[in-house]
């Protein structure tokens, strides 16, 4: 058998081994797999200032940028012996094993498994559950021009400025932007949560016909902050990441006054590393502007003073206390008003309660669920319980489904989601690679 194509590529007085470079990983503009290579060893300095000591989710796009990528939460298995990684628990109660990045040959080993952007979660290695960064992801809704994002950002920097915190911008690399805080590592994530969402209220009174907090698509309109990146287990694409578009854009760092004219088209796999030869990071100082969350913090404690509580989280976390219903308005007054009543009526009790990449690992999160609702489960009769097969990209899955409708509405357990850490891929087999000293 004919050995498949490599190359070698020297970083941080090391090899790393690129197999398939040749491979077109953006076929409109024309660049290969090496070609991304080469941009983030010619950017390396800035990307890993804004990865180096995080764990890092792998966003593999294995067949280029215009196919479906997939998320793989646990470091493959085989990998080199220089490849750092740390154990993340999960909302879910699961665990993983995922990747840590501090140099250069490392940051490339990720690129050559199909990486085009990093995702690193806002913790270091060493501590993972005091956050030292808040993420503000403005999200633009349909239709929304770009200059209406460029103005909410900066109506982002005042907030943040009024309650002593700087903010560090940067293009999403697609039709947003994000601002970047480092903070110290004092608080938890539901704190640093809960400090986004009286950033995103703030921002939202300041200029109501601009942007909003609400995280229901339908009472959305203009530029969407979105609090929840902020939720533990949640990554966001880091400064000079490539983005899978078309022209490979860049989340490019910028300073405060490029904001109000700049253009997302003008950062791209091409042009960002002459960018930061010329000009240099802009996010340099990033990591000694480490800020205090105590106003926002005090903001919160206002807000929910004048009647503002919690806002719903991402569907698949656990009920939080305080939490508004997770059912969108508009279904929320059609289910009362057919029923007569103001709350929810359940008129197809399903809900998922496991998935496993075989039958006997989906069983076995079945009796886990049994286990934890035992008066639910002894209502269950063998036809309620709905076995599917699942097919991804590459493999099959099996969900197990539970019909309740023998269960009391006011006994059935909430939804529980089916270990959304779950990776079906995480058996996948990478190709070969090594790093040898120099």
């Amino acid at each position: 058998m004919a050995q498949a194509e490599q190359t070698v590529i020297q970083a941080g007085g090391g090899q790393v081994v690129i197999t398939n470079p040749g491979k077109l990983f953006f076929p409109r503009a024309g660049h290969t797999k090496l070609d991304l290579v080469r941009y983030y060893a010619a950017v390396g300095e800035g990307a890993l200032r804004g990865i180096a000591a995080r764990p890092i989710v792998l966003k593999r796009y294995v067949n280029g940028a215009d196919a479906e990528p997939f998320f793989q939460k646990r470091a493959p298995v085989p990998r080199p012996d220089w490849i750092e990684t740390v154990v993340l628990r999960f909302p879910s109660g699961r665990m993983a094993e995922e990747v840590v990045v501090r140099d250069l040959a490392q940051l490339l080993w990720t690129i050559n498994l199909g990486c085009i952007d990093l995702n690193p979660h806002p913790v270091r290695a060493d501590d993972l559950d005091l956050p030292d960064e808040l993420r503000v992801d403005l999200d633009p809704g349909p239709g929304v021009p770009w200059e209406t994002v460029r103005q909410v950002a900066l109506i982002v920097r005042d907030v943040l400025g009024d309650h002593g915190l700087r903010g560090w911008p940067k293009t999403s690399g697609s039709r947003g932007m994000h601002v970047n805080v480092r903070i110290e590592r004092r608080w938890s994530f539901e704190q640093v949560r809960r400090a986004a969402l009286a950033l995103a209220r703030e921002v939202e009174r300041r200029a109501p016909q601009l942007a909003t907090s609400k995280w229901w698509k339908e009472e959305r309109h203009g530029v969407f902050i979105d609090y929840n990146q902020n939720a533990k287990d949640r990554t966001v694409a880091s400064a000079w990441s490539v983005r899978p578009t078309p022209d490979a854009r860049v989340s490019m760092p910028l300073d405060w006054d490029e904001v109000a004219a700049c253009d997302p088209a003008d950062f791209t796999l091409v042009t960002a590393p002459a960018r930061l030869a010329e000009r240099g990071d802009a996010a340099a100082g990033i990591d000694a502007t480490a800020g205090a969350l105590d106003g926002l913090l005090e903001l919160s404690r206002a807000q929910e003073a004048a009647g503002f509580g919690d806002a719903p989280w991402p569907p698949h976390y656990r009920k939080q206390e305080g939490e508004p219903p997770r059912v969108a308005p508009s279904r929320r007054k059609a289910e009362g008003e057919a029923t007569g009543k103001g709350r929810r009526q359940s008129t197809q009790p399903l809900i998922t309660v496991a998935k496993g990449q075989h039958r006997a690992e989906a069983l076995a999160g079945l009796e886990r669920w049994k286990a934890r609702h035992p008066e639910a489960a002894a209502l269950l009769q063998e036809d309620d319980i709905l076995v599917d097969m699942m097919r991804g990209r590459s493999t099959t899955w099996t969900r197990i489904r539970l019909n309740l409708r023998h269960v009391p509405e006011a006994e059935r357990p909430a939804e529980e989601a089916p270990d959304p850490d779950y990776d079906p891929w995480a058996g996948w087999t990478p190709p070969p690679n090594t790093r040898s000293s120099s």
